[in-house]
């Protein structure tokens, strides 16, 4: 911890992570993206960070837990940047968000049956051929109906290398 004085306490990069449980890294690209502002520096160049950056940090780590996007809370966090918000338009944002909640709800629900489906064709014994994984290497146009049918969405952002 680094006290430019006793009434403004002042954290390191790392307590501030300690804190809200946050990666340093995933701060380091919050400030990249406009989340989190840039930092004043101590005379080392490390980054110094005030309550309210930490109360920022946690308003937009607890909006992720929610499941809002990092644009849901950008917008919501320049709403009250600006001071220029009602809980009403709160409320609208959260409104959406559960309507988009419940659609991955009913998404998870069908990705459960087909799996359920694949699990059900296994045999318990050591056998060369796998159902699940012949289904997973079965292009769309090929499955059966049933399963043809659920389209989810990825969980990563387009390009991202995953492995």
């Amino acid at each position: 911890k680094y006290a430019m004085d006793a009434q403004h306490p002042v954290l390191g990069i790392g307590a501030l992570s300690k804190q809200t449980g946050c990666n340093i890294e995933t701060i380091r690209y919050y400030e990249r993206i406009g989340l989190m502002p840039a930092p004043p520096r101590s005379p080392g160049g490390h980054r110094l960070y005030s309550e309210s950056d930490e109360k920022r940090l946690t308003f937009i780590r607890r909006g992720n837990e929610l499941g809002f996007t990092l644009n849901e809370v950008c917008g919501m966090l320049g709403m009250v940047d600006g001071g220029n918000y009602s809980c009403a338009d709160i409320e609208t944002i959260t409104r959406a968000h559960i309507k988009d909640v419940r659609r991955k709800i009913a998404d998870l629900r069908k990705i459960k049956k087909v799996l359920e489906n694949m699990a059900r064709q296994c045999a318990t014994g050591v056998v060369p051929e796998c159902p699940i994984v012949e289904e997973m290497f079965t292009p769309k146009s090929k499955r059966r109906s049933s399963d043809s049918s659920t389209e989810v969405r990825s969980g990563h952002a387009m390009g991202e290398e995953l492995c």
